[in-house]
């Protein structure tokens, strides 16, 4: 998939997903490749995460989900998850200002409760100070796993059920839907997943059931604003069938 120039063609423009989610990955072989710390691949992922959030929204695209931090992550070391968070921090303070020029709406999926104290005050605020906002909805998978996104609703429709609020033969997949955390968001359209490896990490499983992915070997710090369009162009070439004929 070639990142050549930087139009939108006209058929990719008519044909623009409605919700984008992309999986950040390649931070550390970014750095590595540099003799760079791993932290130093997490700073120029912020500089793609800003790129790609200022594209989407300038395209009219609805909803951008990034995938910034999974349930997963918190095994890593504690100095590589402490920088990631104060980066976090330093993105929510530098960030929320031009996210307020560009009418980005704030949204957060995920196990919030685990993140510092510190970062959680900090989207609040964030979220708070961009909620009335219409145009482009960032929605941060952070603390993040879909299979205990599952498991939560999983466990809200029990309790339902022994509280007899819910028949067991009212559930299908509406009710499950309505339990995750993306209950107001439409499933991704389209899934990007940078630096080449071909699994989807536990992210939006339930969600992306009809999502057409696009691998590219681009790793996230070097993913701009071309590279994002390439995979636009290649999402308008699919032909979206569901199941269909």
């Amino acid at each position: 998939m070639s990142a050549h120039g930087s139009q939108l063609s006209p058929e990719a423009r008519a044909s623009l997903p409605q919700h984008v989610a992309i999986i950040m990955d390649g931070n550390g072989r970014w750095a590595r490749a540099r003799g760079l710390p791993r932290v130093e691949g997490h700073r120029h992922g912020a500089e793609s995460a800003r790129a790609i959030v200022r594209a989407a929204g300038e395209l009219g695209i609805k909803y951008l989900t990034l995938y910034a931090f999974s349930a997963e992550n918190w095994n890593r070391p504690k100095e590589e998850v402490d920088a990631l968070m104060r980066y976090l921090v330093h993105y929510l303070k530098t960030e929320t200002a031009e996210l307020q020029k560009h009418n980005v709406k704030l949204v957060v999926i995920g196990q919030i409760y685990r993140l510092p104290e510190l970062v959680q005050e900090h989207l609040r605020k964030a979220i708070h100070t961009l909620s009335k906002n219409n145009g482009l909805t960032l929605i941060l998978a952070l603390s993040y796993g879909s299979r205990i996104e599952i498991v939560e609703a999983v466990r809200q429709i029990a309790q339902k059920v022994r509280r007899g609020t819910l028949d067991p033969a009212d559930i299908n997949e509406q009710v499950i839907s309505q339990h995750l955390w993306t209950r107001n968001i439409p499933d991704p359209d389209l899934l990007i997943r940078t630096s080449g490896e071909m699994r989807l990490s536990n992210f939006l499983l339930w969600q992306i059931s009809y999502t057409e992915l696009v691998v590219t070997p681009t790793l996230w710090p070097d993913f701009r604003k071309p590279h994002f369009y390439a995979a636009l162009e290649e999402y308008a070439r699919r032909h979206r069938r569901f199941g269909g004929v």
